[in-house]
């Protein structure tokens, strides 16, 4: 059963590496799931989130960097030292047959750790304050998974990585923004 799960995996990173692919999206991809080209966004959340908001505000801000923080280094620190499972770009029988349109990394595959903190922040965010902004509960998951999607698209994980990955970031921020609503009296009062 792990054997044909396995084949199924990398039958999908074939289609999403090698198959599905244009142009432009192949110019694009690498700077998408670029971690560096989100921090003008990150920026402007927290300043968004600390001029609304002040001290409700600073404490959101650490509650996310916490949440992701402790995705990292779930995926990171444990699952990827454990399981040990080469990158597609790091298996020469893989990598034949696969694009590579990034760096390939240094580390293991499993879990895909941009998948885990990307998730993770989406996730909490949506929980917490969604509840002010509903509408930006799925572009956040969207723009998550679009991140997970582009770590498969440029060569460096395979299906199962980022999928993984992605529920470590969304049961960790689950977890996390419960607490985090529970400690602000379960709703947070947004308008005050």
């Amino acid at each position: 059963m792990l054997n044909d799960l396995l084949h199924l995996d990398l039958q999908l990173f074939h289609l999403i590496n090698g198959e599905w692919h244009h142009p432009w999206i192949d110019a694009a991809m690498p700077l998408w799931r670029d971690k560096k080209t989100w921090i003008p966004f990150y920026l402007l959340l927290a300043g968004f989130l600390f001029f609304k908001y002040r001290w409700k505000g600073l404490i959101l801000i650490a509650a996310v960097a916490l949440t992701v923080g402790m995705a990292d280094l779930m995926s990171s620190k444990v699952l990827k030292k454990n399981v040990e499972r080469l990158r597609p770009c790091q298996n020469t029988e893989v990598r034949a047959d696969s694009r590579l349109l990034v760096g390939c990394g240094h580390s293991y595959s499993f879990t895909s750790s941009h998948a885990a903190n990307h998730f993770a922040m989406a996730t909490f965010l949506a929980l917490t304050l969604g509840q002010a902004y509903r509408r930006i509960r799925w572009p956040l998951l969207l723009w998550a998974g679009s991140i997970a999607y582009g770590q498969v698209y440029v060569g460096v994980h395979y299906p199962l990585d980022v999928f993984f990955g992605a529920l470590v970031g969304i049961l960790i921020a689950y977890v996390m923004a419960k607490v985090y609503l529970r400690w602000n009296a379960v709703r947070i009062d947004w308008e005050e």
